[in-house]
């Protein structure tokens, strides 16, 4: 029988370290955080995270439900698919970098002057993060353009960040600041205990006082936005390019859908594709998120099949899905707005 138990022990040792070998915290980084975060956790679109002020303010709970619920409508996306075991592997491949003391915190609530809190807030925060809390404007550390901070400050008003923190954790984190970022020490700055208690309360008051609009995302269901043709594909091409320039853009290039994926010659005649831009729009956008790169220029596609003569354009508003983000939201109804009007220009 002790054998047995023994046994039993061993095996389930077994597969324990398997299991715990299965959950590669360095390869689920690199999968699901290393686009945003940076390989080493130095931070890009998203904000770094092997800041060693940033592992002394928060607890693994703050990590792993901000790994499950992301930021709403704020480039953090939800990550409701990794298991319990994974998410576990992230949070310690994570903590691998920081030598000191991983720090805990209570769940009791801090009581405080929400009134007072809202002024104090008005004063030492809201240049930071917002008159209402909603967090610094575009994303993360790197982008070659002017901008207000070498690190976007975090939207406080947001329900992943209000479900994730403790008020300790803030109270803490207000009191520290964090030191690489421009999150001062606000406990070496005059505020007193209670000052950072309000403050506290004040931010846990956003729970019952959600910003319209700062957490949605433009809901679609065309991943697709086509309109058909009346006239030959030549016709429609020429149609499209004057409908681009009639409605402010600059037309760039035409060429075949497969051009340079197939041997020169071999180009599929009837699937073009023709690229334009307005540069104003253009620089908007990926001051707001540098990520819609990847889907600019703007391009709309051209195929004829059996006669019949067909405009294509990914949806813009699949974007902010995509990306989370919801100041894309009015640039992404605005372009997909622009590319029915082309095409229904072009079909006239």
């Amino acid at each position: 029988m002790l054998k047995s138990f023994y046994l039993l022990g061993a095996l389930l040792g077994i597969a324990s370290s398997t299991a715990f070998a299965a959950a590669d915290g360095a390869k689920l980084y690199a999968q699901n955080c290393a686009a945003c975060h940076g390989e080493s956790g130095n931070g890009g679109i998203g904000i770094p995270l092997s800041l060693p002020s940033f592992h002394a303010t928060i607890d693994d709970d703050y990590l792993r439900q901000t790994i499950r619920l992301g930021r709403p409508g704020r480039i953090m996306p939800t990550f409701a698919k990794l298991t319990d075991e994974e998410v576990d592997a992230i949070i310690r491949h994570l903590r691998s970098v920081y030598k000191g003391k991983v720090p805990t915190f209570s769940a009791t609530p801090i009581k405080g002057d929400v009134e007072s809190g809202r002024k104090l807030f008005g004063n030492y925060c809201a240049g930071c993060h917002g008159q209402n809390g909603e967090g610094g404007h575009g994303t993360g550390v790197t982008f070659s353009r002017p901008r207000d901070f070498p690190i976007m400050p975090p939207a406080l008003h947001n329900p992943g960040f209000l479900a994730s923190a403790k008020d300790a954790m803030i109270k803490t984190t207000l009191a520290k600041g964090r030191e690489g970022t421009p999150m001062v020490a606000f406990g070496q700055r005059g505020l007193s205990d209670n000052d950072l208690n309000d403050i506290v309360a004040f931010i846990r008051s956003f729970e019952s006082d959600p910003l319209n609009g700062s957490a949605k995302i433009l809901e679609t269901s065309e991943a697709v936005l086509s309109i058909d043709s009346p006239y030959d594909l030549n016709t429609t091409v020429e149609n499209i390019k004057r409908a681009i320039s009639s409605n402010n853009f600059v037309f760039i290039r035409e060429q075949k859908l497969d051009t340079g994926l197939v041997p020169e010659g071999k180009e599929t005649p009837t699937e073009h594709i023709l690229y334009f831009c307005n540069f104003g729009m253009l620089n908007q956008a990926l001051a707001t998120d540098p990520r819609v790169g990847l889907f600019l220029p703007c391009r709309i596609t051209v195929v004829e099949r059996e006669g019949k003569v067909k405009m294509m354009v990914a949806n813009p508003k699949r974007l902010s899905r995509i990306f989370n983000n919801s100041e894309l939201n009015e640039i992404c109804d605005q372009v997909a707005n622009m590319y029915q009007a082309i095409m229904e220009e072009a079909s006239l």
